[in-house]
């Protein structure tokens, strides 16, 4: 989760609430790539978690990390993450120590690689000085709930309260899972509509290339991507398909009629998260939220709460595509490439949205549910998803290759779908290469997945 929004300013009325998204369009020649990748930070000589304290923790990961710049960001006496003077990137810790890096907005797809290839150097130094390593994986292979330690950032103490209350699977979205996803621009509310139903409608293709989390506590979990399959069971307020993006008329309007009523978590004042759990923004709005009564919110308030929202692809002040199991270093560089030559595109988008718009509401979330465990296997109604995948990642590169964004030796963004391109051929996943290691050269064991899935 993003290090919490600043933002005093009162919100006067619901055009305020719809104005703040709005103010995310900007013309194309402005449009920049976002990318943040999650990854679990372990302990070389045991593979167990990384506590927060302690000369060899977390916090000492995060304090070793300033040496190259960055600037702490504190919760009370706690470093909770790290902020670039420099940029708009930072780095942030997800409840189970999990270890974010929320990338700067940038121009193009080689800046992106050379951003996490900074990223990475610099925690293998300073983790290779602490005994901490770091696996890029879409779910912990083989850590209980009970091992993983608890980060100390108020919001996450409400949260995992809450989680008890509204599904099976809240608490190994927050502790046992980790992801990567691109956050991109659009020009107008059309385009705004058009890029978010592609982007839905195409969601659970890009889980289904990126899968990458077939095991839970040391044994094969009978998925492909179990981390997606968590959020079919978190909080359905907050998680899903959206079919109202499909509906005649989507709009700002209605985003922001949907974010209304999606349950709050807290309210943060002076420092301190106040639970308000299940309650609702538009009461908040009312000056009715208990608690807070005669208060209005801040725009601080509404985009914090719009953090809050976990569907597949969400919209702040850009767009977001959330469907991917974090990965090795190459997995990180694709899944931008793949959605930056998708969407950046005019034509590209136009042929996407043709090759969509006829799936049916159930088509789509039959997929959604599917995909995790069959992944690129998959097949509902008439709809290959390994067909689609082909036709999804043909489409981008010509996407990229209309970009014509190349590297000082040359190369154009294409190059970043390249291992997508080996798993196409195959039609195996890293899910599926590891299942099959499992049943043949790791002899039933998941403890080599440290060695060849670690950063």
């Amino acid at each position: 989760m993003s290090i919490l929004a600043a933002g005093a300013d009162t919100i006067a009325g619901y055009d305020d609430l719809v104005l703040y998204i709005e103010a995310g369009q900007k013309p194309k020649t402005d449009w920049k790539i976002g990318t943040e990748h999650e990854k679990f930070p372990f302990r070389t000589k045991d593979r167990s978690p990384i506590p927060y304290e302690g000369p060899d923790g977390i916090r000492a990961m995060l304090e070793g990390l300033t040496r190259f710049g960055w600037q702490p960001v504190l919760e009370g006496d706690k470093i909770i993450g790290l902020s670039c003077p420099d940029s708009l990137a930072n780095v942030s810790l997800e409840p189970g120590g999990q270890f974010e890096l929320s990338g700067a907005p940038l121009d193009h797809l080689h800046q992106t690689c050379s951003e996490v290839h900074d990223h990475l150097a610099q925690v293998k130094e300073v983790g290779g000085e602490l005994d901490i390593c770091f696996l890029g994986t879409g779910f912990t292979p083989d850590w209980t709930r009970e091992m993983i330690p608890v980060m100390p950032k108020g919001r996450y103490g409400i949260m995992t309260e809450y989680m008890k209350k509204v599904g099976s699977y809240g608490l190994d979205m927050m502790y046992r899972s980790c992801t990567v996803q691109v956050n991109l621009d659009w020009s107008t509310e059309s385009d705004m509509v058009k890029k978010f139903r592609v982007a839905l409608a195409l969601q659970p293709i890009a889980t289904a290339l990126f899968a990458n989390s077939p095991f839970t506590e040391g044994k094969p979990n009978g998925f492909r991507s179990f981390r997606s399959q968590i959020w079919t069971d978190t909080d359905t307020a907050r998680t899903g398909m959206l079919p109202f993006v499909f509906e005649d008329g989507f709009s700002y309007e209605r985003y922001v009629d949907y974010a209304l009523d999606v349950p709050m978590y807290f309210v943060y004042r002076d420092g301190i998260y106040h639970d308000v759990t299940g309650k609702s923004f538009r009461d908040f709005m009312a000056g009715k939220l208990e608690g807070f009564e005669g208060e209005m919110p801040t725009i601080g308030d509404w985009s914090n709460h719009l953090t809050t929202i976990f569907p597949e692809v969400r919209i702040k002040q850009f767009m977001e595509m959330r469907g991917a199991d974090s990965g090795p270093w190459n997995s990180i560089c694709a899944l931008p490439a793949i959605w930056v030559g998708l969407l950046y595109d005019g034509g590209v988008l136009d042929a996407a949205w043709d090759m969509v718009k006829k799936w049916t509401p159930d088509v789509r979330e039959e997929l959604r549910w599917e995909v995790p465990k069959t992944a690129l296997a998959t097949r509902v109604d008439r709809i290959k998803v390994l067909d689609i995948a082909r036709e999804m990642v043909d489409m981008s590169r010509a996407g990229l290759k209309a970009r014509g964004a190349t590297d000082g030796m040359g190369a154009d963004e294409t190059i970043f779908l390249s291992t997508l391109d080996d798993i196409l051929e195959t039609g195996k996943t890293r899910a599926d290469e590891q299942l099959e290691a499992y049943h043949g050269r790791w002899n039933s064991s998941i403890e080599p997945i440290y060695d060849e899935y670690a950063f």
